[in-house]
């Protein structure tokens, strides 16, 4: 009589081969994590508005936990280099802070104040250069007093839509919330996730399932390159952007150059939009302050193609470089549907999402061109 192999099967008895079982195991796998997932997004939704402290203390120990595991090499404890670094960083944020904090809230109070009236003198500048292409579609010439109304009003609509915003956000408490806790939680989180960094990997990597740990392992590498290839070369390269715009615009004596060199940089994250945005304030400030002496409109024009090349051929090659596998549009779909959905806790969010969604959508891809579906019945 021949000897059957003995085969285990989950929740069956050895020696039973159980293809109806197996089936059903792996559509309860299924049904398990997609349930887990929507709990997840649930349980984010729900929490989104005192969530920011936690994520941006998480950020920050992901950021610092490279320098925390150099100091343990040289020598010391996980906790005396956690608490070493925490204290350096949150000195360095406070000094950064009231140094860089009230001039800059000073010209952007005064930005936003006189923003019509520079507008319509940037628009006098320019309307000369298209009024030829108006008189050929046909369309009115812009007189001084439509340009002034035309600043004011959308001035205005602006100014309405913003504190609609922040009246809705205050009532609701949430920025309170929000500014308490990133003061007081946010480095308290930094300093527990930082010592305990490894424990916590150790944890999650001993409850992923045995049949897939190894998979789960390789794409958690894989998305941890992409994160930390993009996310910490990211920051670099805005903290250069906007260090260059700043001292570049407040060099050639642009009135707000160090408020809008900032802000050009900082949200340099997102591609182009950074560039354009600053560019577009600059050479407008420029427009209403410089002529007819034209020079200094021809050095804020400098300042950002100076910056643009910076970035393009040695910031972004050198401290991101080409292996994060991230692609600008998708970044920037990531970035407005996180915000959509989960406000700026989704933003800070969005760009590790993708680069996991990106790594997970890779490794499918791959499988399927390994499969039958895709090679077809003819492989080769």
């Amino acid at each position: 009589m021949a000897t059957t192999a003995a085969v285990t099967t989950e929740g069956g008895a050895p020696g039973m081969a159980d293809p109806v079982g197996a089936t059903t195991t792996n559509g309860s796998r299924w049904r398990f994590w997609l349930a887990a997932a929507a709990a997840f997004l649930l349980l984010l939704w729900l929490l989104n508005d005192i969530l920011l402290p936690f994520v941006v203390g998480m950020v920050v120990a992901y950021f610092l936990d490279p320098v925390v595991t150099r100091l343990q090499r040289l020598g010391l404890s996980r906790t005396m280099a956690t608490t070493a670094v925490t204290i350096v960083a949150v000195l360095l944020t406070i000094g950064i802070v009231m140094a860089i904090l009230p001039p800059l809230f000073g010209q952007v109070q005064a930005l936003i104040a006189k923003a019509p009236e520079y507008f319509a003198k940037a628009s006098m500048r320019i309307q000369p250069l298209i009024e030829p292409l108006l008189h050929k579609l046909g369309m009115p010439p812009l007189s001084t007093q439509d340009l002034q109304a035309k600043a004011a009003q959308w001035a205005g609509e602006a100014f309405t839509v913003v504190g609609s915003v922040a009246g809705q956000v205050a009532q609701r408490g949430v920025a309170i919330i929000n500014l308490l806790g990133l003061l007081f939680i946010t480095p308290v989180v930094t300093f527990y996730m930082l010592r305990d960094w490894e424990k916590v990997l150790a944890a999650i990597d001993g409850a992923l399932p045995l049949d897939h740990a190894d998979t789960i392992r390789k794409l958690a590498r894989e998305s941890n390159a992409a994160i930390a290839g993009y996310l910490r070369g990211q920051a670099l390269v805005c903290l250069c952007l906007g260090s260059i715009y700043a001292i570049g615009l407040s060099l050639v004596g642009l009135q707000f150059g160090l408020a809008i060199g900032l802000i050009a940089g900082a949200i340099s994250f997102i591609p182009f939009v950074g560039t354009f945005v600053g560019a577009v304030m600059a050479i407008g400030m420029a427009l209403a302050q410089f002529p007819p002496e034209w020079m200094g409109v021809v050095m804020v024009a400098a300042v950002f193609l100076f910056g643009q090349t910076m970035e393009g051929n040695v910031l972004s090659p050198k401290l991101v470089g080409d292996r994060v596998g991230l692609h600008p549009v998708w970044i920037m779909f990531a970035l407005l549907a996180g915000g959509s959905l989960f406000g700026f806790v989704g933003i800070l969010i969005a760009v590790p999402t993708a680069a996991v969604v990106g790594v997970i959508v890779r490794h499918l891809i791959g499988r399927y061109r390994e499969s039958a579906i895709y090679r077809g019945s003819n492989p080769g």
